[in-house]
């Protein structure tokens, strides 16, 4: 019996994609936007995970269905718009039905445009598909009209400033996004401030029972994993509420057990630095003075 290959599929090309979603040939190599509903996924091909090479941003309309993205799934039966940056692991429902439309941009054809670096400022690629973001109708109208208009300068004879026109629209579809993002940690505040509770709760309780030990200071990627939510919307989330990122709010709450420790114990302060999870107290004593301009023995000698 022949074994199944169960490792990812690896797509290079925004024309072999194509082929595999049986659609005619991308009108040009570099980018092209689908609409969903033409989509004739070949179960062989993408009914397991799978990796593409380039960008992909998607709009889909309320259906049935998920699609897997990292760790996670996300129900789109309320729509959303999702960001995938290349080579990151996808997996698809095989009952799923989808409409909207789907950008695919591969890196090259951004190549000698500021967007080529500029593109990795955008968070949001690195998001899971528990976060995807939910547009209000006017911001929908915003967003597939932009999308149209790509699509007609593909369909308009190529000529030297068609990629000039092309790479406008998406730094502008890229930049509504990021604002629709930050009205959306606003409106969605409840539920951000009922994850910073369960993060603070998470930090408390990995500190009170002394996991710096075994495992050494909490990383940003251990709090995002435990919290079911990726790395770079967890800092955002933060940003949005406390205006820190998450690196910057483990480092506060690191502070405060430690000067519990400089005023409540007798623990010298390498003692204190081993108990927090670091290896070295002098990266202790550094992180100490840089938050709080004052050394940890000077800070428990003004309790003395």
């Amino acid at each position: 019996m022949e074994k199944k290959d169960n490792s990812p599929l690896k797509i290079s090309s925004i024309s072999e994609l194509h082929t595999i979603l049986q659609v005619p040939k991308p009108l040009h190599p570099l980018i092209s936007l689908v609409d969903n509903t033409k989509m004739n996924i070949d179960k062989h091909d993408l009914s397991r995970s799978f990796t593409m090479g380039f960008y992909k941003v998607s709009y889909k309309f309320s259906q049935n269905g998920k699609i897997g993205y990292g760790q996670g799934y996300y129900d789109f039966n309320e729509g959303g718009m999702m960001f995938t940056a290349p080579n990151q692991l996808i997996t698809t429902d095989e009952k799923a039905e989808y409409s909207g439309y789907t950008l695919f941009i591969h890196p090259d054809f951004l190549i000698n445009y500021p967007l080529a670096k500029n593109i990795k400022k955008y968070g949001f690629f690195s998001y899971d598909t528990n976060e995807a973001l939910h547009l209000s109708e006017k911001e929908k109208n915003l967003i597939v009209g932009l999308l149209n208009n790509i699509i007609d300068e593909l369909n308009t004879a190529i000529d030297e400033i068609s990629q000039d026109v092309i790479i406008s629209y998406i730094e502008v579809l890229l930049n509504y996004s990021n604002r629709f993002y930050k009205r959306q940690f606003i409106t969605r505040k409840a539920v951000n401030h009922d994850l910073l509770f369960n993060l603070d709760h998470l930090l408390e309780n990995y500190f009170n029972k002394q996991e710096t030990l075994t495992k050494g200071l909490p990383t940003v990627d251990f709090l995002a994993s435990s919290l079911n939510v990726s790395s770079h919307y967890l800092s955002d989330m933060l940003r949005n509420l406390t205006g820190q990122n998450a690196q910057q709010h483990i480092h506060e709450k690191l502070i405060e057990k430690a000067k519990e420790y400089l005023t409540t114990t007798s623990l010298s302060v390498s003692e204190v630095a081993y108990q927090l999870g670091f290896e070295h107290s002098q990266s202790f004593n550094k992180l100490f003075k840089k938050k709080t301009n004052t050394t940890p023995l000077g800070y428990r000698q003004l309790f003395n």
